[in-house]
């Protein structure tokens, strides 16, 4: 008898234990969406850099427009750019500091405030996608789900001052960077949508989509593509991302 109790006692031990794993074990293997997200800014942009880029803006009729930035960027939520290009854009430069930006005009001689939905290039990339800060500054992940080969992270503004309420971001697996992002309002209407296109060795470990083409429902017809032409891995200062800086942005090529 004393032995018909003591194997029950362990069985129902071991029956305890399984529920408690078979409880865990979802948890265990649930996806960290916020972990994929920083592997992402992290695989898009080294902590501190400099790059070249050409911005094209396609109209219906197929007429172009295209500019020329040098651009650095330091942390999370610095950013400075600096047009070479057209002739009629050149010495401009535009600074981001979180949810704050500025255009400086040579002309003008002092900076002038912008705001992320607006666009220092016209076209569809607004000033927020011209100065990306790291994803992870900005939103949070709301929901993480599987298909296929890619990742979908649904994420959500951190605040309302942010350009896009919502973003759906499509990520490959293997690599960990995006291939699409669909941008959508709070009132739920897509904005526009982001492809992210050739993938390119830059160097010093920084490998990531040369290419990023934009269209929206909002402007039909219209078109826009960003090119990575550099990716340099650069130490900068922090005096580099104030107003003072913007006329002196030239000196740092």
């Amino acid at each position: 008898m004393r032995l018909f109790k003591h194997l029950l006692r362990k069985n129902n031990l071991r029956v305890a234990l399984l529920a408690v794993l078979l409880c865990v074990a979802p948890l265990a293997y649930a996806l960290d969406g916020d972990a994929i997200l920083k592997q992402v800014d992290k695989n898009l942009n080294p902590e501190s850099y400099e790059m070249y880029r050409k911005l094209i803006n396609i109209e219906p009729s197929g007429s172009k427009k295209e500019f020329v930035l040098y651009s650095v960027k330091k942390g999370q939520d610095k950013m400075v750019a600096l047009f070479l290009s057209p002739a009629s854009e050149k010495g401009r430069s535009t600074l981001r500091q979180g949810d704050n930006m500025w255009l400086y005009i040579p002309n003008v001689g002092r900076p002038i405030r912008i705001t992320s939905l607006q666009s220092v290039v016209g076209g569809v990339f607004n000033n927020s996608d011209i100065l990306r800060l790291d994803y992870s500054a900005e939103y949070d992940v709301a929901q993480v789900t599987e298909e296929e080969q890619l990742y979908l992270l649904d994420l959500k503004a951190k605040s309302n001052t942010i350009a896009y309420d919502t973003l759906k971001m499509w990520v490959d697996k293997s690599s960990l960077l995006p291939t699409t992002i669909a941008c959508y309002a709070a009132s739920g209407m897509l904005i526009k949508t982001i492809y992210y296109k050739q993938t390119k060795d830059f160097g010093n470990g920084v490998v990531r989509p040369s290419v990023l083409e934009t269209d929206s429902p909002l402007y039909k017809g219209y078109k826009s593509i960003m090119i990575y032409a550099k990716i340099n891995r650069k130490e900068l200062a922090d005096e580099v991302f104030s107003l003072n800086y913007l006329s002196r942005v030239d000196e740092l090529r």
